[in-house]
């Protein structure tokens, strides 16, 4: 490292100017360029990503953080497709199948290092030609996945650096361990990559550093209010809220159940279809208790926001298409207790009505519940507008719910 670390300064420009002039191979060019349109399509539908800084021109070894294996994908996506980036990647988990050799080479643009004996050998034979052709070389010097902070970065891929006279570029990688946490499954979480200053020089430590600091500038921009929100929907409080308004809606409750999917699947899109698929199964079981009320007791309950008008059309439509009159309410406007109410007076049968219910009401709430979790997927870079985003929705429903009522009145 002495010896390296005198001769660097000049070794560094005379690379520089051969990194400068020397470009990776077009098929490889052309490889990247796939690679990283498929990655930022990934990432856009788990949530986005967004890239602060970049790359110098020439060839770079570049060392991240490393707690997910969604941080190649991260660095793939974020990394401009002129520096054909290539990943080093540990030889006993990545090459020890033919399946996982395949994703690594295709998807990843990884070569193997082993990470006990001869590793450094691996890395210099393999990256450092990499290096000279004008590729960027991608190292996670802590060797393995962490669990939480940073570990002890290993010298290899300083050292890679020093002697082929190319910086070192830190870079912190941010929502990755949330996106796909070790041992986890894959769930929605937008991710920051922040491109740090070349260190023409510089050591292991120096480098984890300069990582360490690059994330403490990770910050995600949040709104409490969403915060709160996604706490309630995650926990089971937020299925029984949803399952109670469902319910209670296809009895007596004015306000629809997309209104609390709309609060509760934007602010954690991760337990949107559990959310959803209570809604659905809430709703239709409402439905079939309000057609028995009907049907074999005295018992009114209180409709509010209805109109004669409403049970009018959706009486005429049950006594001509019996329980499957039922497929007009998502788009006539006209509630669902309304026909629950009427089919029971009519004496349709139960079987048929839960039948009926759950494909046109279930499919009504699947499809604007999924869909909603979807809008809270892409939007998780906009978190801190949730406060912004709730009072245009309570516009656009009481909007809506005006419309409604003038048109049925």
């Amino acid at each position: 490292m002495t010896k390296n670390a005198a001769t660097g300064p000049l070794t560094t420009r005379r690379s520089e100017v051969a990194g400068r002039s020397a470009r990776p191979a077009v098929r490889l060019l052309l490889a990247a360029w796939l690679r990283r349109r498929f990655w930022r399509t990934f990432l856009f539908f788990t949530g986005g990503i967004s890239v602060h800084g970049k790359l110098p021109r020439g060839g770079c070894v570049v060392v991240a953080n490393h707690s997910s294996h969604a941080d190649t994908a991260a660095l793939l996506a974020a990394l401009h497709a002129a520096h054909a980036p290539q990943v080093a990647a540990a030889a006993d988990y990545w090459y020890r199948s033919r399946l996982r050799r395949l994703v690594s080479s295709v998807l990843a643009a990884a070569f193997p290092v082993r990470r006990h004996g001869s590793g450094y050998t691996d890395l210099q034979d393999i990256a450092g030609p990499l290096l000279r052709a004008g590729h960027v070389v991608v190292v996670f010097p802590e060797g393995t996945r962490s669990d939480g902070g940073v570990r002890r970065f290993h010298r290899g891929a300083v050292e890679l650096a020093a002697s082929n006279g190319v910086p070192v570029v830190p870079v912190a990688l941010s929502g990755t361990s949330e996106l796909l946490p070790k041992g986890g499954r894959l769930r929605p979480q937008a991710v920051q990559v922040r491109v740090g200053r070349p260190l023409a020089v510089a050591d292991a430590d120096t480098a984890r550093k300069e990582v360490i600091a690059l994330l403490a500038e990770c910050q995600p921009r949040d709104s409490r209010v969403r915060r709160r929100a996604a706490a309630l929907a995650v926990s089971g409080w937020g299925l029984g809220l949803v399952a109670a308004w469902s319910f209670t809606e296809a009895l007596s409750w004015p306000l629809l159940p997309e209104i609390v999917l709309a609060v509760l699947c934007v602010a954690a899109p991760r337990v949107g279809v559990r959310l959803t698929a209570g809604a659905a199964v809430a709703s239709v079981a409402g439905g079939l208790v309000a057609l028995v009320l009907y049907s074999g007791t005295h018992i009114r309950l209180p409709q509010p926001l209805t109109t004669p008008r409403m049970h009018t059309v959706a009486r005429h439509e049950i006594r001509q298409e019996g329980a499957a009159a039922v497929r007009h309410q998502p788009a006539s406007g006209i509630p669902y207790k309304v026909y629950a109410a009427e089919a029971g007076r009519a004496g349709v049968p139960a079987g048929d009505w839960v039948l009926r219910s759950a494909v046109a009401r279930g499919q009504r709430i699947v499809t604007l519940g999924l869909g909603l979790t979807l809008v809270g997927v892409l939007t998780q870079r906009w978190r801190r507008f949730f406060p912004q985003y709730l009072i245009l929705l309570v516009a656009a429903f009481t909007a809506l719910f005006a419309l409604v009522i003038h048109m049925w009145s």
